[in-house]
């Protein structure tokens, strides 16, 4: 080991050698900072990932420790290198048609409404679930699905970028199915062989923005018929789970749905969403709901 590198452990508890100084309390700065930022908690077995991660940020900047770079964020609060701390510590884990059980309940649910209703994806990542939102629309309402309007909004701004350009890799894209390929992808050719993008039909029914869900307003045009809000809520303590879900209650119409993660449960909520279904939700009864003040903020008047 070098007078300039710095011990660690991997997760096996075997030490390795780190270009950059890293230290435990660093690590409980960082947990603290994001969990203010956006409400993640981070875990202490994601030691790491965080260091993995970030470390490409010093490196970029020419720092040697931890420490510096988050006394330089801390002494800047406007700096957009928040922004890219932020997306560092963010998971992009999504597929095309991702929990495939929730899309023929969602076909149902157009069916039944028909033209002009209003979807929120608040999780857009890198775009792989909302165009499933807008396949789905197109699928069922055919010419109509042009009067459908889809928000899908994400933290990361990076992931945004890539869900704008709505360029995957063929082989995700392929496991559609051909049918799905023709009708909704086109293959690229030359330098984008091997990627299939979104075709321009699609992508039109999709507006892309950024949002923080733990900012004190969101600037949203709904409310909403259907929100998508999936596997996230598994990042947040209790108490900003009950926050944000609270909220969402606010921008849903009365007899709008709510679609979450397999691996999530609002039942601590029943006071404010039902279960409908697998992971699906409806609003509690006006009689039995008790909105809390905060799902309030953000409406249009």
């Amino acid at each position: 080991m070098t007078a300039n590198s710095h011990s660690g452990f991997n997760e096996a508890g075997t030490p390795f050698a780190r270009d950059i100084e890293f230290t435990a309390q660093d690590f409980d700065r960082i947990r603290e900072l994001i969990y203010r930022r956006a409400g993640i908690v981070m875990a202490e077995n994601k030691r790491e990932m965080v260091y993995s991660r970030l470390a490409k940020r010093l490196r970029l900047h020419g720092l040697t420790r931890f420490g510096d770079y988050l006394s330089r964020l801390n002494a800047n609060p406007g700096s957009e290198e928040w922004e890219a701390f932020t997306n560092a510590l963010t998971t992009n884990l999504t597929a095309f048609f991702r929990e495939a059980h929730h899309f023929p309940v969602l076909a149902e649910e157009i069916r039944r409404r028909g033209s002009g209703i209003k979807i929120w994806c608040a999780a857009a990542s890198t775009g792989e679930e909302p165009y499933s939102l807008a396949m789905t629309v197109q699928e069922t309402l055919g010419a109509a699905a042009a009067s459908v309007k889809i928000l899908a909004t994400d933290i990361d701004t990076e992931a945004l970028k890539t869900a704008r350009q709505g360029v995957y890799p063929l082989e995700s894209v392929e496991k559609l199915g051909e049918a799905r390929c023709r009708r909704f992808f086109q293959r690229g050719s030359g330098s984008q062989q091997g990627r299939a993008r979104v075709r321009p039909e699609l992508a039109a029914m999709i507006d892309f923005r950024p949002l923080n869900l733990v900012t004190s307003s969101w600037s949203l045009n709904g409310p909403f018929d259907v929100i998508f809000c999936r596997n996230v809520m598994i990042y947040f303590d209790k108490t900003t789970q009950s926050d944000i879900l609270g909220r969402f209650a606010g921008q849903l119409k009365p007899d709008g749905m709510l679609f979450a993660g397999h691996s999530e449960n609002f039942s601590f909520l029943n006071q404010v969403f039902r279960l409908k279904g697998q992971t699906v939700y409806t609003l509690a009864s006006p009689s039995t709901r008790a909105v809390p003040d905060s799902a309030r903020r953000g409406q249009p008047s």
